[in-house]
């Protein structure tokens, strides 16, 4: 069953014209109109309301309906707003609650005369303890009346939910984190691939798409039953639907020393533009940094590399794993795509790094590339969703 509390919904709400409570009547092509009437929305609905005369001698012809019928008409939903947190490696929090099995995001139902993002800051508090505001909306989804898991004595309408950015939080905020004495019984911070497996399967979608969204960088994205209405790239790709590859060494910068065995080289190839080439596996999502020799460069330059597991115990040791290097360059074009298995994205290097799991030490590589990039003297990119590059040759 999709997101819900325990708590009743208490406001439907109308859509279109209906929810401005506005009434209109006389004659919406002339202009005429009483302030004290019904929702006209003539122009939006193509229902002219006309109180106090019927169909005939001085009515327009066309469809009309009274104040009350035309109320009773509209459609009522359920309003409802979540809040998406991460942590500082990415991951998103999901609370556990005593009345289902299955997990969610903060938030609830909207209260009456409650706007959505002071509804998603209350749940907030009750449910978490933390203060907050979250004005920046990452999503908002229509929720059909036919989902699965509403029980038919509940009457589900359909909802419309709020997904908010609450940012990502520090550990000190996390440790702050005091669950009231009863419906939310535990928290924690899952890897965004297995959202579907912990939560219901539209709340999942929702949370994946509103998470691109913020990596998107554009805007709140218009979703249906948790699905883009506007796919982009990482939408289209399915980026994060696979875990993320921990790479948790520290960095260290500069060519890597020679008693170190290599194991891997990547490199952070610049565009014009500043941003840099990704690539996306299409089978599975995951995002990758290209070869350095992916692609035709100038003024390349070792950058520097990983080592081991940050001191996180997390994975092989130093020995095993040898050297992750990465260097810095300039494309100057981009040969046809050679591996159709692969997807050529343009992004910026926060958005890299948002797409992986870098540990700590993701700071001190973002750092890095920056500073390369003004090496290169290339412009700092604005952040815009990751643009596909088409499979033919390109040149700068």
């Amino acid at each position: 069953m999709p997101q819900l509390t325990d708590e009743a919904a208490p406001e439907a709400v109308l859509s279109g014209a209906a929810a401005t409570g506005q009434v209109a009547t006389g004659d919406a092509a002339t202009g005429d109109v009483a302030p004290d009437t019904a929702v006209s929305g003539a122009a939006v609905s193509g229902a002219a309301v006309r109180a106090g005369s019927a169909p005939g001698r001085d009515s327009a012809a066309g469809t009309w309906m009274t104040p009350e019928a035309y109320g009773a008409s509209r459609a009522a939903l359920w309003t409802g707003a979540v809040v998406l947190v991460t942590d500082t490696d990415g991951r998103i929090l999901v609370q556990s609650v005593d009345y289902r099995s299955d997990r969610l995001l903060p938030g609830g139902a909207v209260d009456a005369g409650e706007s959505p993002s002071a509804a998603a800051a209350r749940e907030v508090r009750e449910e978490l303890g933390v203060d907050g505001r979250y004005p920046r909306g990452l999503a908002v989804d229509w929720i059909p009346a036919d989902t699965p898991g509403f029980p038919a004595a509940m009457g589900f309408p359909g909802e419309i939910l709020h997904v908010y950015d609450g940012g990502t939080w520090t550990p000190d905020r996390i440790t702050a984190v005091r669950l009231p004495a009863q419906e939310v019984t535990g928290i924690h911070f899952a890897e965004p691939a297995d959202l579907p497996a912990l939560m219901d399967a539209g709340d999942a979608r929702r949370a994946l798409s509103a998470l691109r969204a913020r990596i998107n960088g554009s805007g709140a994205a218009l979703l249906e039953d948790g699905r883009p209405t506007v796919p982009t790239a990482l939408d289209r790709l399915g980026v994060l639907r696979t875990r993320r590859t921990p790479l948790h060494g520290a960095w260290h910068a500069g060519p890597v020393p020679a008693r170190l065995p290599v194991r891997d080289g990547r490199g952070w190839l610049f565009a014009p533009d500043g941003r840099v080439l990704l690539l996306i596996a299409r089978a599975t999502g995951a995002a990758h940094l290209p070869p350095p020799t992916a692609a035709p460069v100038a003024g390349a330059f070792p950058l520097g590399y990983r080592y081991g597991d940050g001191g996180r115990g997390d994975g092989p040791g130093d020995a095993e794993t040898g050297a992750h290097a990465r260097t810095a360059a300039r494309l100057t074009g981009l040969p046809p795509a050679a591996d159709p298995a692969y997807a050529r994205l343009l992004a910026t290097p926060e958005q890299v790094r948002e797409l992986s799991d870098w540990g700590p030490a993701g700071a001190h590589e973002l750092a890095a590339v920056h500073a390369a990039r003004t090496r290169l003297c290339l412009p700092a990119p604005t952040r815009t969703p990751p643009t596909e590059l088409p499979e033919s040759a390109t040149r700068w």
